[in-house]
């Protein structure tokens, strides 16, 4: 109970007055006095229980950890170029909070929206579903869309749909990323004319000692070799490219990855910076932990805004 009363610590009853934290006596008649203060500290005592069992399912916190609010995310979000949204795929809450961030945008300035979910050589089949050609049974069909599509992806789709903005698929086809792992990038080299324009430009550029790349080779514990974080290079160029020529003046462009592709400020952000130098980004990563009260430390200098989630938040697969 010591930490609810700190609260209210500072008020006591003096006799026939409330003594407050300025250290001012009230003086008032006794009885009513007494009933005034304790009609106050039961208040207060109610007030501090309710705030105790508040469960929250998720933290917004800054770079340097320390606790940001929604409205101070969307305010950063409508002044810049590109939002970079990192995500666990399987995140249910960070699904609503794209959705949202998403519309909320949409009333500041006109949007372009973009995706790692959908690959390069699936934008005309994207493009004719935006245009109403097709139905999502026959864009399920024809492009390969991702199992939790429908549940996680869809309606961000369908909002570009709505409002008429233009949506890119952004990735590399995996099959040349699963060429990169196998062969390393010079097993681009192969690629056809047509093949090329679902890539970002040959030769692609690549820093083995970026600590994203590092950490992910370290982590694979030797499987893979040097062409695990190229394969993961391969992917983070194309779509930093592909943001980059579609860029437009007055506009923001959205776009969603997994958390690794833009953490730390590298991956996407890295290409997308050598494209574009002066580009301005706000990037958002997304981390779960079982306590959201604090930022962990590992996590620090992430993103500009991280959003910390209950670990026990519904997956969506």
């Amino acid at each position: 109970m010591e930490s609810l009363t700190s609260h209210f610590s500072g008020l006591r009853q003096c006799g026939s007055m409330i003594v407050g934290i300025d250290n001012i006596p009230y003086f008032c008649n006794t009885k009513q006095c007494t009933m005034k203060f304790r009609i106050l500290i039961a208040t207060l005592l109610i007030s501090a229980l309710s705030l105790a069992q508040d469960k929250q399912p998720y933290q917004i916190y800054n770079k340097d950890g320390k606790k940001a609010t929604y409205k101070k995310l969307l305010k950063a979000a409508g002044e810049t170029e590109v939002v970079l949204f990192g995500e666990h795929h399987d995140n249910s809450l960070i699904h609503w909070l794209q959705l949202e961030l998403t519309k909320d945008l949409s009333e500041i300035k006109p949007l372009v929206l973009g995706a790692e979910m959908i690959e390069r050589d699936n934008q005309k089949q994207l493009d004719q579903y935006l245009k109403g050609e097709i139905d999502q049974k026959a864009f399920d069909t024809v492009a390969r869309l991702w199992n939790n599509h429908k549940t996680d992806y869809k309606p961000l789709v369908d909002l570009a749909k709505e409002k008429n903005y233009p949506f890119i698929a952004t990735n590399i086809p995996r099959r040349y990323a699963s060429k990169v792992y196998k062969g390393g990038l010079e097993a681009l080299e192969g690629l056809t004319a047509e093949e090329r324009t679902w890539v970002a430009p040959l030769p692609i550029a690549y820093d083995a000692t970026l600590p994203g790349y590092m950490k992910m080779q370290e982590m694979a514990g030797g499987h893979g070799g040097e062409n695990l974080p190229k394969a993961q290079a391969v992917k983070d160029a194309t779509m930093g490219y592909f943001i980059a020529q579609n860029l437009k003046k007055g506009t923001i462009f959205v776009h969603y990855n997994g958390t690794y592709h833009s953490d730390n400020f590298e991956g996407i952000n890295w290409y997308l910076k050598r494209a574009k130098p002066g580009v301005k980004i706000v990037t958002i990563a997304a981390v779960s932990q079982k306590d959201i009260s604090k930022l962990e430390k590992e996590y620090l200098n992430s993103a500009d805004f991280i959003i910390v989630v209950d670990e026990d938040m519904t997956k969506t697969f």
